[in-house]
């Protein structure tokens, strides 16, 4: 892949920060476990984030920020999770900022921006409670209005950096009658409150993140001007939920960044460690085990950029996609994860024998992604809630909605072309039936009839991917069809079986976005990626899912050449140190030519 722009922050980053193997970089393995086994804040690696400026890349370029991507947001976020997801998930609190960027005040937006930039000042979210968890609307934090602002009573837990930050995204009840209008939020300034009038609870020990500040803070008849309050009144259930689509795609990053990880570290144990007169990797089973790893994050790749992408193009999509990439990426990665430490065998348990014990600590930080701004099953709900419009809309497309749908995945999954800022006033709650990268399967399917007569496409490639792509259309009709009998289920009652069919059109529309991402971007690719044979793994991997009828049909290894390629890529990008992704930006330990390209690129990045 040709060097993207929307990558230079990521590689800058990664130069600086320097190799985290290397006892002495700032957020080395080594440093990470200290701060994890002491369960401490990591307070001096926040501080070297700030002094770097990355907290400019926070803020919109209209609010006088650096941000102009989610593809650029999510490189770089990849890059600090890769070192220590405590650190990453720490820092990254930032991002809900988002709220105010997209409801708050001119006056709101600039004193947030100046706090961000010059203050360095950090932000957390209050929705949750104790006794109501992801029932928002049944929560029992209130705020009365008084003149000239509101009285404040409650308490929110658990909040990720609580404690230590000084703007607190506060969600409460205006109207003690209830219903989807008694919420309203609020962007509490406490370095504006009375002392005396709120209160931080007590850290949570944890099972993973120890590091994180993760407590909460209660509020006993305080004070908070009108100036705190971000929309008008009632307004606060709809900013919180497009809020979450928003928070919830970019958690896919945190999971990124784990994986590169934990498939990185194993791998420098499998390339080494010699067993019955080989090394591990050569190993038939734990090759294969490694490639279907390397396989997922190729595969969550297409998810995750496209749907970054696909926010400045369709932001009006997104409450089935942020749902779609908050269940599957992070789920996906999660099992990568566990699946691979079989080959590392013992060491994976070891909290200091390989790389300073790296692995386990990912093993348990990153458990909790999947959990963050919405479980699974609250991702799986919001979508099972769109189904029926979806599969309506499906069912009445017309040849110019087609035309639409193709000029929009070509914005979105074209690499090379760049993106328009992202417009945050076009989220909806609910996408109206409409989703791109799954209903423009058959354009997909189309385009690769195309290619038939190309000198450049692999024909045993192109012949693997039509089949293998006609079952994906023949799932996603059957789906349709279960969805169009079925009785549509109210509230929070639907039965178990439609969230499997939930998890099923996250695998479909997966499937979608990798095919996608390949047709769109073969000819810019490296070699490697236009060839398109872990593509064909890709789908096959995807169609074998036991949620899917093809699982009975399909071969358990559909070529044993193509699964011995993408072993080479894998071990090709280990050895020259680069991220794991279908755009393979450079790690640090750059050579000299590389320097070259990384200095030209930091001061692009500073002019």
């Amino acid at each position: 892949m040709q060097k993207l722009k929307p990558y230079w922050v990521a590689e800058a980053l990664e130069k600086d920060l320097g190799d985290p193997l290397n006892p002495d970089s700032i957020m080395s393995y080594k440093r990470v476990v200290e701060l994890d086994e002491l369960e401490a804040f990591p307070e001096q690696e926040i501080n070297w984030l700030y002094n770097w400026n990355l907290q400019h890349y926070y803020v919109p370029v209209d609010c006088s920020g650096e941000f102009t991507s989610f593809e650029e947001f999510v490189a770089f976020v990849r890059v600090l999770c890769r070192r220590d997801q405590t650190i990453g998930i720490s820092f990254t609190t930032l991002f809900w900022s988002f709220i105010t960027w997209m409801a708050g005040t001119d006056e709101q937006k600039q004193k947030l921006a100046h706090y961000i930039k010059n203050e360095h000042g950090a932000m957390c979210l209050g929705y949750s409670e104790r006794a109501h968890g992801s029932d928002l609307v049944g929560g029992d934090l209130t705020a009365r209005k008084v003149p000239g602002g509101y009285i404040l009573n409650g308490e929110k837990w658990p909040i990720n950096r609580a404690t230590i930050s000084g703007v607190t995204y506060i969600l409460a009840k205006t109207d003690p009658n209830g219903g989807p209008k008694c919420l309203t939020l609020f962007m509490v300034d406490k370095r504006e409150l009375d002392p005396n009038q709120y209160y931080n609870l007590p850290k949570i020990l944890t099972h993973g993140i120890r590091g994180s500040d993760m407590s909460g803070i209660g509020f006993k008849d305080c004070f908070v001007p009108d100036s705190h309050r971000i929309k008008d009144e009632g307004d606060g259930l709809e900013f919180a939920l497009k809020g979450f689509q928003i928070t919830r795609m970019l958690c896919a990053a945190f999971s990124h960044g784990a994986a590169d990880t934990a498939l990185r570290t194993t791998l420098g144990f499998a390339t080494k460690r010699i067993v019955y007169g080989k090394t591990v990797m050569e190993l038939p089973q734990p090759r294969k085990t490694l490639v279907d790893a390397f396989l997922d994050i190729l595969i969550c790749d297409c998810e995750t950029i496209g749907a970054a992408r696909g926010f400045h193009i369709i932001p009006e999509q997104f409450s089935v996609w942020a749902s779609v990439v908050k269940y599957f990426v992070t789920t996906q990665l999660e099992t990568m994860i566990n699946n691979v430490y079989v080959v590392l065998g013992s060491r994976f348990y070891m909290r200091e024998e390989h790389e300073a014990g790296i692995f386990q600590k990912v093993l348990r930080d990153n458990s909790i992604i999947s959990m963050f701004d919405g479980s699974t099953v609250v991702n799986l709900h919001a979508l099972i809630l769109q189904l029926r419009p979806l599969t309506k809309y499906r069912s009445r497309r017309k040849p110019e909605t087609m035309e639409k749908i193709q000029a929009h995945l070509e914005a979105i999954f074209s690499l090379n072309q760049n993106v328009p800022p992202f417009q945050p006033e076009k989220l909806e709650l609910f996408g109206r039936g409409v989703d791109d990268p799954l209903q423009g399967l058959e354009i997909a399917i189309k385009q690769l009839e195309a290619l038939k007569n190309q000198a450049d496409v692999d024909a045993n490639v192109l012949e693997n991917l039509l089949y293998l792509s006609d079952l994906v259309l023949q799932e996603l009709n059957a789906h349709d069809e279960q969805i169009s009998n079925s009785k549509f289920e109210y509230g929070h009652d639907q039965s178990p079986e439609l969230f499997e069919i939930a998890k099923k059109y996250c695998t479909l529309h997966t499937a979608a976005t990798c095919l996608h991402m390949w047709i769109y971007n073969r000819e810019i690719g490296s070699d490697f990626f236009a060839k398109g044979e872990w593509l064909v793994l890709s789908l096959h991997r995807l169609l074998r899912s036991p949620l899917l009828s093809t699982v009975r049909i399909l071969p358990y290894s559909i070529s044993d050449e193509y699964v011995e390629n993408v072993a080479q890529e894998l071990l090709k990008l280990y050895q020259e140190d680069k991220h794991f992704s279908i755009v393979p930006f450079q790690h640090a330990q750059l050579n000299q030519k590389e320097d070259k390209i990384y200095a030209d690129s930091k001061l692009q990045l500073q002019t």
